[in-house]
């Protein structure tokens, strides 16, 4: 049995999706972590080639901000009551209707798939589809797509940890679902996930009441063998930026849209009730 690794120039290979290979000359040499071992049991006799991949540990980097800022209420628009309209919230914050948009749930009476279904069969969800403007990473660009969930809790039940129980109402939003388009199949991580945590509530405990926020960002992912060679502190250092600029845009969101659509909400509010 011959072993050889990159050194050999005839031997070239390239993982697909699937763990499929496929065979072909390559001016590039081999990473050193791939290892090929080829038998030779005779003349006629094809070559046998088993790739083995090492174990390698996903990256993870993660940012975190919060907000404070005044907020003022008024009887009978409450932000208890403007965070309950979910949908409106939502527009606020993701004001762009050409990459957003509510999810459906369709129900089938008798779990029968019917061409015709009653209005009733469709009921809007509370989570929403964002395509994000694309990210550049290293010299990847990649544009995300990821699904999210608005949750109004209150009487302090299921509060999301650093909301105080005797918060009245908070509004949570959690990614559920997300996926990587725009990348080609040989550069797509083979391992990604993407976790978003965010709370928002009035805070009325002290003199005047404030609006206070915070928002967990993390992204884990393994490279594919191709920038596999890139420094972990150059990769760093570009996660950590990337994150950071994410979610400080969604706090000046939060702290100009959401606050000027509130102020609208308070101004439409009496005229309701009139």
């Amino acid at each position: 049995m011959n072993e050889f690794a990159a050194a050999a120039p005839s031997c070239r290979n390239v993982l697909l999706p699937g763990g499929a290979l496929n065979f072909r000359r390559c001016p590039i040499n081999l990473i050193p972590k791939w290892q090929c071992n080829i038998s030779r049991l005779g003349k006629r006799q094809k070559r046998n080639m088993k790739v083995e991949a090492q174990m390698v540990n996903p990256s993870t980097y993660s940012s975190r901000i919060s907000t404070d800022i005044s907020l003022y209420e008024i009887p009978g628009a409450s932000f208890d009551q403007y965070l309950e309209d979910k949908p409106r919230v939502f527009k606020a914050i993701f004001p762009d209707k050409r990459r957003s948009n509510q999810l459906n749930e369709v129900t089938f009476p008798n779990s029968q798939l019917s061409p015709f279904l009653p209005f009733s069969s469709l009921r809007l969800l509370d989570e929403w589809r964002v395509h994000m403007l694309p990210i550049e990473f290293l010299f990847l660009t990649v544009s995300p797509v990821i699904d999210m969930r608005l949750r109004c809790k209150s009487s302090g039940t299921e509060y999301p940890p650093g909301v105080p129980q005797d918060i009245s109402k908070v509004l949570q939003l959690d990614i559920i679902r997300w996926e990587l388009q725009g990348l080609d199949e040989m550069l797509k991580p083979s391992q990604f996930s993407l976790g978003v945590k965010g709370a928002l509530y009035p805070d009325r405990r002290g003199p005047r009441c404030r609006l206070r926020g915070q928002l967990n960002m993390s992204i884990s992912f393994v490279l594919p063998p191709m920038l596999g060679l890139v420094p972990e502190d150059i990769r760093r250092d570009v996660a950590e930026s990337v994150l950071k600029r994410l979610v400080e845009n969604m706090k000046d969101k939060v702290n100009s849209s959401l606050i000027s659509d509130y102020n609208e909400f308070k101004r439409e509010r009496p005229k309701a009730l009139a």
